[in-house]
């Protein structure tokens, strides 16, 4: 079948890690970058960045994503864990890209049983192999979890698949994955980079599956959810109606700011700033309350992150701040005890 494809958005120069942290201003503006291409494949219906270079991918101890400090984010895992319980079992589970293992040890604290798969993990957690899920890995699991690693992976169906035979075509897996709707819907631009070579809509997950248990949204719409029986994995066919024009969406769109404060070091906060600063804008600080962000620079722009605590020492009352996730809107009124003028990222 001749491929067919249909381009939705693109950028150029965006940090390959926009998670990446510096310590140093020029380090972080001479990052690795990389472009965004982002296409719709009318076979199967997913899309995806036909730019993105795998061998870019190589995570290091600077790498910093930790949201569980957020409450918001918390009570938002809380809920993750009560849809793992009720699908999946409490049993002979794995987690896949486990990461820093923080989900894992949550699910450990509610009793569940489970073994992380995760090569770059630098911890102590005797639960988890440094190695990857494959063929040969002497476990079958129950289930296995997905918690934002699709996204990452160039071809999902044949990961699926290769996931399905190391699991000899037992169990359901949970995939849990931004959702690309959510960011069309809020025109939420910031939330395309590059690290993530896939966008998922929640149609696009169903399909990939033959036998669905229930799917969903998650976090205000922010993410989707699919629990699947595993050996149910299929390669996606697509009759709908492609994307009818590209995805009308950019910062040079709206006002432009001569001075603007932004809450928020990671993702959303790297992409947002760095194509405010390219349409004109100035950003005059960044603020973030992860810890291990505080005074280091973001990709790209080489802008320093400040602590909360730092920052109202210095902000004028009254001050406009941009809050890259409306989540925690509530969250950052509270920490900031109601004192500057708050508004949504857009």
């Amino acid at each position: 079948m001749k491929s067919k494809h249909k381009l939705l958005y693109q950028q150029d120069e965006f940090p390959v890690f926009q998670n990446e942290m510096y310590t140093t201003k020029q380090e972080a503006i001479d990052c690795q970058k990389g472009n965004i291409r982002l296409i719709q494949s009318l076979n199967s219906g997913l899309i995806y960045n036909a730019d993105f270079n795998p061998e870019l991918m190589k995570y290091d101890e600077n790498y910093q994503n930790e949201q569980a400090i957020s409450p918001s984010f918390q009570k938002h895992l809380d809920s993750v864990v009560e849809i793992i319980k009720r699908t999946l079992g409490k049993y002979s589970l794995v987690e896949v890209g486990c990461g820093k293992a923080y989900f894992l040890e949550l699910l450990q604290s509610e009793g569940v049983e489970i073994t992380g798969f995760d090569p770059a993990y630098e911890g102590k957690n005797t639960s988890i192999e440094k190695r990857y899920f494959e063929k040969g890995a002497g476990i079958q699991a129950e289930g296995i979890i997905l918690r934002h690693v699709l996204e990452h992976i160039q071809d999902p169906v044949n990961f699926l698949q290769e996931l399905n035979l190391a699991n000899h075509s037992k169990g359901r897996v949970y995939i849990e994955v931004p959702c690309f709707d959510w960011i069309v819907e809020n025109k939420a631009w910031f939330d395309i980079f590059y690290e993530h070579v896939n966008y998922f809509r929640l149609p696009d997950l169903n399909r990939m599956f033959g036998n669905v248990v229930e799917s969903g949204k998650l976090f205000g719409g922010q993410y989707i959810y699919i629990v699947a029986e595993l050996s149910s994995i299929q390669q996606p066919t697509f009759n709908g109606i492609p994307n009818s024009k590209k995805v009308e969406f950019s910062a040079d769109k709206g006002v432009q700011f001569s001075s603007m404060v932004v809450w928020g070091g990671a993702s959303k906060g790297v992409i947002y700033s760095l194509l405010k600063i390219r349409a004109g804008s100035k950003i005059d600080m960044v603020i973030d309350i992860n810890p291990s962000k505080q005074g280091k620079y973001l990709p790209a722009t080489g802008l320093l992150v400040s602590s909360p605590k730092d920052a109202m020492k210095i902000l004028l009352k009254g001050s406009n701040i941009f809050v890259m996730n409306g989540n925690y809107m509530n969250e950052i009124k509270d920490m900031t005890e109601h004192k500057f003028n708050y508004i949504k990222a857009e």
